[in-house]
Order: C-alpha cells, then structure tokens, then sequence
C-alpha cells in the first residue's frame, strides 16, 4: 500500500518530521470540523486546498506534547499505515505556531464508540466482524513488537456502513515491548489489573498482553453496551465478581456475564486473565470465531450456570448426537443428564 496517495502529494511546502517546516494552517486547509479530543490534542476534518480531497488532521499543541513525542507517534503511525486495518497516515508533516501536525484518512463513519448502543450492543454478526480486523491489525503490532496500549472504540475508526472496514489509530502510547515507563494516569475499565495495581509513577513494563486484556474488555462492550466493571481492582464488586469465578472460587457466573455462551466464557477466561503470563494471545479469537457467541434463549437454570466450559462444549456435542438419533433432549436438567449417560454406557 502506498503511504503518499497521488491524491495527496508531496508538495515543497510540506515537509517531514526529521525537518518541519512552520506553517500557517489555514493556509493550506479548510477546517471542516472537530472528529474528536483527547488528553495530548484533537483530531479535525479538513479539506486540502490543493487537491479538494478530504483528510484528517492530528494537531498536537506543543504545550502538551514535545517534538520528539509528536515525531515517535508519526513515525510509528507511518510505520504502521501498510497494514489495511490500520489507519492510512500520510507522509505529510509540519508545525504552526502552537502546534504539531500531521495529515491521516478520513473515516466517513467515524469510530466504533459511536456505533455501539449504550444498554445493548452490538449484533454478534458485527462484534465478529470487527474483532477479526481488529485481531490482525494487533497482531501486525505485536509481531514488530510493538504494544498499542490504548485499546478501546474510540481508537476504532469505521470506514464501512456493515463494518467491513474498521481501522485501529492513536498511536501516542504505543512503545516497544519491554519499555519501561511510569504509571502517570487513572485507570479506565480496559486497564489491566497489573497496571491498575501500580501506584503513580511507578515503574510498569510495557506488554503485549495488556493489549490482550484491554481486547476482551472491548468485545464485551461491544456485545452488551456496557463496561463489565469501573476498575479492574478486586475493590471493584463486578471486577471481583468476575474474578471469584475466573479463578473457580465459585461456579455461578456473574449475572453481566450470562448471556454469552461457554464457548465465549472460555475465550474471556483466557483473555482477561488476572496474570499477565497467562493471557492468550490476540490471534486466538480465529479459534472462536466460528462459535456461536450469545446464547439463545435464558433458562430458570441460568443462576446455576456452571463454569466447567469444557465439559459444557462436550455436552452440547452430545445433544445434538442425540438429537440426530430422534432422542428428545429439551427436558429436566438432570434426567437430560441421565440420559446421555446411559446413552454413553449403552454405546
């Protein structure tokens, strides 16, 4: 994939990174609209005077943000741009007065926060959709090791009205696996429990599998529309909800987390393991994609829903080999139970 489309050329009077020219913005650009705000700078939509194509551009006060910060997140921007589920940057930079610039694709759509109906969600159909692009374009990241650090839907921009293009952006905390750096900001519910453990301005090493975690908070947003807890801190009654289970100190699965099917639970389990070491990895979602991800119907027996995912999956195969044999397995819990044991035996 080209970086510098000929819609969008290298003109004199733009420049790179490694040697800024200061511009008057306003002179080049026709500033549409804000696309959204964050804690370092602002994301606008412009229109480029010389071409009348329309673009985004990333402006980054100097106040907030100092040279070298602004030039390590273009560069890894840039560096990031061949893969298709990763936003387009352009090799277009420079500065003004007050601030840092550079030039990205515009996403018609805008991001997947938006999207995502707040009480409800979005359908399993979409979820998958956009959590494959998603899993390839972190898993892109993580082969170069590099970690994305800020996973969430408003990092995911649509490009696609039925989601077939989603791409990720924000790479202003991205850094290199191993990097050290301080604990400077509160936690969100994507956080993982490693860093929300951490006091200010202690030393935290940078790790793939917080993006693994931040991953599994994101898909659980996106099938239910809401955050599965404030803090992932045993402080947190939902957090420490999910935990008593995630570590089998009960059977009950948290009421938040019932609709999903075993199947899906196995993948959370894995995902948003409290011990960094022992999350998978994101490309694993491709073992799951093909499951079914939201049950169907609620039963009286959802309360005592239990955890043992494994043999859940076997049980299900089983039915559905009964079933095959014109044996009726819609009935009582335990005579179902029975009677797929003594099905077993008689085999």
């Amino acid at each position: 994939m080209s970086n510098n489309p000929s819609n969008i050329p290298r003109s004199p009077r733009l420049s790179t990174p490694d040697n800024l020219l200061q511009l008057c913005l306003r002179d080049h650009y026709d500033i549409l609209r804000e696309l959204g705000r964050g804690t370092y700078g602002k994301v606008v939509l412009a229109k480029c005077r010389e071409t009348g194509t329309n673009i985004a551009l990333k402006i980054l006060p100097k106040t907030h943000v100092k040279l070298k910060e602004f030039q390590r997140e273009f560069n890894l921007s840039y560096f990031l741009s061949p893969h298709t589920n990763i936003v387009d940057t352009y090799n277009v930079a420079f500065e003004t007065r007050v601030s840092f610039v550079f030039v990205q694709e515009f996403a018609p759509f805008g991001d997947l926060f938006d999207l995502i109906s707040p009480q409800e969600g979005m359908s399993e159909k979409d979820s998958k959709t956009v959590m494959k692009q998603i899993s390839s374009a972190l898993d892109f990241m993580h082969s170069k090791q590099l970690v994305h650090r800020d996973i969430k839907p408003e990092n995911i921009l649509v490009f696609e009205k039925d989601f077939s293009k989603v791409k990720l952006m924000d790479f202003g905390m991205s850094r290199k696996e191993g990097t050290i750096v301080r604990k400077v900001n509160g936690s969100i519910p994507y956080t993982p429990p490693e860093i929300c453990d951490a006091v200010r301005n202690e030393s935290i090493s940078v790790s793939s599998s917080g993006d693994m975690f931040a991953y599994g908070v994101l898909l659980f947003c996106m099938l239910t529309g809401n955050f599965p807890w404030e803090n992932a801190d045993i402080s947190d009654i939902y957090y420490n909800e999910f935990i008593q289970w995630q570590r089998r100190k009960t059977t009950k699965i948290p009421s938040q987390w019932r609709k999903f099917t075993p199947r899906l639970m196995r993948f959370f389990r894995k995902a948003l393991d409290c011990k960094p070491e022992r999350r998978c990895e994101v490309k694993d979602i491709s073992k799951y994609i093909n499951d079914n991800w939201l049950r169907q119907t609620k039963t009286s027996n959802d309360s005592d829903f239990e955890d043992d995912v494994t043999d859940s999956d076997h049980m299900d195969k089983l039915t559905n080999i009964l079933q095959d044999h014109g044996i009726e397995t819609k009935v009582d819990k335990r005579l179902r139970e029975r009677r797929i044991s003594e099905w077993l035996l008689a085999s």
